[in-house]
């Protein structure tokens, strides 16, 4: 998860952005709960858009309290209850992505940086062993996706469609596990596919200009012309399939915020990225 999956704050209801908040700071306080206090610095606006579709499905929110904030004593949050597991879930996907991520990071640095992510690996390490031996389905999605991303960005022509289906199968894959039957579960593979390919290849947009000066992978290299309409195109298309898939759900909890997300807050996102561009 790399952190483009945001509502347009202007676009929410008071009471929806409220709603929104408290799953965010419920997050937060699983992390630290599950984890460590040192673990709420991954927590992440994509994780919070997770655990809420989980909460959406098995419709487990049971209300909210007001306690203190957990950063700020003086400060009092509203934090989400809930029956389910959806809120550790999230936590887990947190901590297992935050890992792999820094797998990859490694991978990709130079000297210096790559000293500086191996000092603070073990620490991410034991959290990830952590949430991989609670929610293994987690783990091998984001292990195997990690795995095939190497093989696909070594593969001498590597294309878009290759490079961006390691993530859209791994989210495709956490979100069919969550169906309640094979209807549901058809509908979620498609929407996660959708969702996991547009959140690569927004992260490749974004990504481009650094990845072509360190001379590290990245898709949209080998487009010399007409860039930004490629890269646009396919960010809809992955849009597009997502939103389809998404009409379909019957979701009733946090609704109106994720209808926000899907149909104001990524294409805000991907305007951003792409008004960036100059060509």
């Amino acid at each position: 998860m790399f952190g483009y999956i945001k509502v347009e704050k202007g676009e929410l209801l008071v009471r929806e952005y409220e709603a929104y908040k408290s799953v965010y700071c419920g997050l937060c306080r699983q992390l630290g709960r599950d984890y460590s206090i040192l673990s709420r610095f991954i927590l992440s606006y994509d994780c919070t858009f997770y655990g809420m579709i989980l909460m959406s499905l098995n419709r487990s929110c049971t209300g909210f309290e007001s306690k203190c904030c957990r950063f700020n004593p003086l400060k009092k949050c509203n934090y989400c209850k809930t029956q389910s597991d959806s809120l550790s879930k999230a936590a887990a996907l947190s901590v297992i992505s935050a890992y792999y991520k820094l797998v990859d990071d490694i991978n990709d640095s130079k000297f210096v940086k790559k000293i500086a992510y191996k000092l603070i690996k073990p620490l991410f390490s034991r959290w990830q062993k952590k949430a991989a031996k609670r929610y293994p389905e987690i783990d091998l999605a984001l292990s195997t996706m990690l795995k095939e991303q190497i093989e696909a960005e070594n593969y001498p022509e590597c294309s878009i469609d290759r490079a961006s289906d390691p993530t859209a199968k791994m989210l495709s894959t956490l979100l069919e596990n969550e169906g309640k039957d094979d209807t549901e579960k058809r509908i979620l593979h498609q929407m996660g596919y959708g969702l996991g390919r547009w959140i690569y290849l927004i992260d490749a947009a974004d990504d481009l200009e650094k990845d072509k000066k360190n001379k590290n992978f990245n898709p949209f290299n080998s487009y010399t012309e007409n860039i930004k309409e490629v890269i646009n195109t396919n960010l809809s298309a992955s849009l597009g399939l997502a939103f389809d898939a998404y009409e379909l759900l019957e979701l009733v909890d946090f609704k109106g915020i994720i209808d926000n997300i899907i149909l104001k807050g990524l294409p805000i996102t991907q305007k951003q990225v792409l008004d960036k561009r100059k060509d």
